[in-house]
């Protein structure tokens, strides 16, 4: 179904369950449109009958009493209340009061659009008429998804929560977003791309932290989405139901500030795991806290500082089960395994990775995060050593925090073949900054790039002003040396030592 909204369209009140308590609700709108304004639609989720509401709503029906706002609505949740929507594809209940149908697009002239989808999720054929099948999901995605030109929509409007959306984000109270809700809603929400979500039939509020449509580093940056749930109408908790927002149809919208993110995001609820984690970088933590702050100002020509390199991924680079490391085209240095690998230099093992010094460090603390197997991409890894390199980051931010010292993140993928960061197309180069204060630098490599790179800016007099140090085979020591250094490390990282825990 689609229809026309208003041309001016701006200022939208959404609603949650109102069970028949028509009157309260449409008292509740006209004060809100006294003290604020008018509003030019209310949009209402979840159930909008109840079950003893007949001669309230018979007023509204024959125009004896009128809603004071073009109010649309979603279908039935239960079999009871089915009676009140003859037209499954939509169809005027009283005057002000449109049933919207089953599923479609609501397009206004403006360009915003509303997409909705009745019901209740329903895995069963034949699919009662109060519900949506997987075949629904498929079709409004379909409808939306398949031109290249898409990149979400404005509004979505279901009755059940999407599963799993408290994942990464708030607490929702007393729901449980891991048992409650609808699956199918959430593969619709990360199909759709909504800026706006609303559901309801919990009987609670939860307004969700917004959340990103994109992998970081991995994908171009796309607008955040809001996830809100609605309480029912006239609840004696005075739970909040209905909810007040002015939009810009995103059409109309710049791209820079439509994509610009929330200072409070936070991954996507309905990936399976972080895919925007890191592999195989190298820590440094050489440079001693002080009023300056160096920052890698790549420029339009080498790459951009936003975290909006890369092209779409439409598959998770973390399979579920880890498929068998290949092994080594020939030496390796860095796979544990390997008798090229220096075992003096290793000061912390983990289930998945170790910790190492590096030969020839930039200081005496010039640490590299590897997994224990011969890696030359992420894609071959599993969720749980991704889970654990992230673990090494952070707990070695603390550490070096803890000693004053600043905690620089960098990895070269150009002429490598020791795993690789998975932030780029397979096979592509790139080089990767990660500072501690969150900056995230990325530059796609095309050829001749210096392979000394890192270690040139960071020895470099404006930073750790040891220019002889940039050519780590310039920089060697003995092994007693080394062994020396590696003791020391171990003995001082001792306390944040995780895998001591498990």
């Amino acid at each position: 179904m689609e229809a026309s909204l208003p041309v001016s369209l701006s200022c939208v009140l959404a609603c949650g369950d109102v069970e028949g308590k028509f009157d309260i609700l449409f008292n509740r709108v006209q004060a809100i449109q006294k003290k604020s304004g008018n509003f030019d639609l209310l949009l209402c989720v979840g159930n909008f009958f109840g079950s003893t509401q007949d001669a309230e709503w018979e007023e509204y029906k024959t125009g004896i009493k009128k809603a004071p706002i073009q109010t649309y609505v979603l279908g039935a949740n239960n079999q009871e209340t089915v009676k009140y929507f003859q037209d499954a594809d939509g169809c005027e209940l009283a005057e002000n009061i449109t049933y919207l149908g089953r599923k479609g697009i609501f397009t206004g002239s403006s360009g915003l659009q509303i997409v909705y989808l009745s019901g209740t999720e329903s895995l069963n054929e034949p699919v009662p008429g109060y519900s949506f099948s997987p075949k629904d999901v498929s079709s409004l995605r379909t409808m939306l998804c398949t031109t290249s030109q898409f990149k979400g929509v404005d509004i979505l409007l279901t009755s059940p929560w999407p599963k799993y959306v408290g994942n990464f984000g708030n607490s929702s109270g007393e729901v449980d977003t891991k048992k409650c809700g609808s699956a199918l809603v959430s593969s619709l929400a990360t199909g759709l791309k909504p800026r706006y979500h609303f559901a309801a039939l919990e009987k609670t509020y939860y307004e969700r932290l917004p959340y990103r449509n994109h992998i970081v580093l991995q994908e171009n940056a796309q607008h955040a989405t809001r996830f809100i749930a609605l309480a029912n109408v006239g609840n004696p908790e005075k739970k909040k139901y209905l909810y007040a927002f002015s939009i810009v149809p995103m059409k109309l919208m710049d791209a820079a500030e439509l994509v610009k993110q929330p200072p409070d995001v936070t991954e996507n609820p309905y990936r399976k795991s972080v895919q925007e984690a890191s592999i195989g970088k190298q820590i440094l933590a050489p440079v001693e806290e002080s009023a300056c702050q160096f920052f890698f100002d790549l420029n339009e020509k080498q790459g951009r500082k936003r975290s909006s390199t890369g092209r779409d991924s439409k598959s998770s680079p973390h399979p579920k089960q880890p498929r068998k490391p290949p092994q080594p085209p020939g030496p390796c240095w860095f796979c544990l395994a390997s008798p090229e690998v220096e075992k003096h230099l290793v000061v912390n093992i983990g289930t998945h990775c170790y910790l190492a010094l590096a030969k020839g460090g930039l200081s005496d603390d010039h640490v590299l995060i590897l997994p224990i197997g011969h890696y030359q991409s992420v894609v071959e890894l599993s969720a749980e050593v991704v889970e654990e390199v992230e673990k090494y980051k952070a707990t070695l931010r603390r550490f070096f925090k803890s000693r004053g010292k600043r905690c620089v993140v960098f990895e070269r993928n150009y002429k490598s073949h020791h795993l690789q960061l998975q932030i780029a197309q397979p096979g592509a180069a790139y080089f990767y900054v990660e500072l501690d204060t969150g900056e995230k630098l990325f530059h796609r490599i095309k050829k001749n790039f210096p392979l000394q790179f890192g270690r040139e800016v960071l020895a470099s007099e404006a930073i750790l002003n040891v220019p002889d140090k940039s050519d780590w085979r310039q920089c060697q020591i003995s092994k007693e040396d080394e062994e020396t250094l590696a003791r020391r490390f171990r003995k001082d990282f001792e306390p944040y030592d995780f895998t001591l825990d498990d």
